[in-house]
């Protein structure tokens, strides 16, 4: 199951250096690609605005 960055995103961009598989995209809402996201959860430990969750 991949992760998914909610609205409550600020973009401001800690997720993506933690990511080990580089699969954060930047953007207004950062995004990322389920393809390659390996479920880590890492993101979602660092994110300061609690926007990253598993996809339901």
């Amino acid at each position: 199951m991949a992760y998914k960055i909610s609205d409550s995103c600020v973009a401001c961009g800690t997720c993506i250096s933690e990511c080990p598989v580089e699969a954060i995209s930047a953007g207004d809402i950062y995004v990322i690609d389920p393809s390659k996201c390996i479920d880590c959860g890492t993101c979602a430990g660092v994110c300061p605005s609690e926007a990253i969750a598993p996809e339901a």
